[in-house]
């Protein structure tokens, strides 16, 4: 098994809940210019794969985060989460949780 440490200070920036209700409880889409909120900034892991994509993996405060939510580190660099991020939870040990989330990077880099 190995150990990934961190290697970077990542900030959250979640977008708000898809959909809202008005006051008779009809479903009412998300302005479509909303910008993502930060969240919280902790230590994380952003690592590039041979594949070209990227695996983060976030400190479990950052729980939940979800497809489309993007994080930052201190150099400017950003990513966007894709797919389902999973909540890595060690009965008894919880000094090894983690968020995992596959990632593209903010604007793609050219390989």
């Amino acid at each position: 098994m190995a150990v990934l440490l961190p290697n970077a200070t990542l900030t959250v920036y979640a977008l708000a809940h898809p959909w809202g209700r008005d006051a008779n409880g009809v479903p009412v889409p998300p302005n479509p210019n909303q910008k993502p909120a930060p969240r919280g900034t902790w230590p994380g892991s952003v690592l590039l794969q041979d594949d070209g994509s990227w695996t983060v993996r976030l400190d479990p405060q950052a729980w939940p985060v979800k497809d489309g939510d993007t994080i930052s580190d201190e150099t400017g660099r950003s990513w966007t989460l894709t797919g389902q991020p999973r909540n890595h939870r060690v009965p008894g040990c919880s000094d090894v949780d983690y968020v995992q989330a596959a990632a593209t990077l903010n604007p793609p880099e050219v390989l």
